[in-house]
């Protein structure tokens, strides 16, 4: 989705939510390289992001001078095979339900398209 994340991970080792810590400030740090350093944004748009970015970092002792993420995390333990089928089916509609996309399959960020069958942008367990 454009403006938020859908994941079903597992933590081998049982921490969850340092999992969830280090991809934040990873993808935070790679994230915003990508979007304030590239030659094909507006600066106009990078300038807005800058502002929106050090707008949320004010409520946040910890942030720095931007934040990317924001720090409610919505996590439900999955406990059954039923629970884990369902989550993975309303991520994959989720783009369709947008109007994004006609099929789950169609929208490139989407594990969807790996359980289609076809080329993903990153590798996903099957269960």
């Amino acid at each position: 989705m454009t403006n938020h994340l859908h994941l079903v991970v597992q933590q081998k080792d049982g921490k969850l939510s340092d999992w969830v810590r280090d991809f934040k400030k990873f993808t935070s740090k790679k994230l915003g390289i990508i979007i304030m350093d590239n030659p094909h944004e507006s600066s106009r748009k990078q300038e807005w992001l800058k502002i929106i970015f050090a707008y949320h970092a004010k409520f946040n002792k910890r942030a720095g001078d931007m934040q990317f993420w924001t720090h409610e995390n919505h996590g439900i333990e999955l406990y059954r095979t039923e629970m884990i089928e369902s989550r993975i089916n309303y991520i994959h509609e989720n783009p369709v339900r947008a109007g994004i996309v006609e099929k789950p399959e169609d929208y490139m960020c989407s594990s969807a398209r790996n359980y289609a069958g076809l080329e993903g942008l990153i590798a996903v367990d099957y269960w």
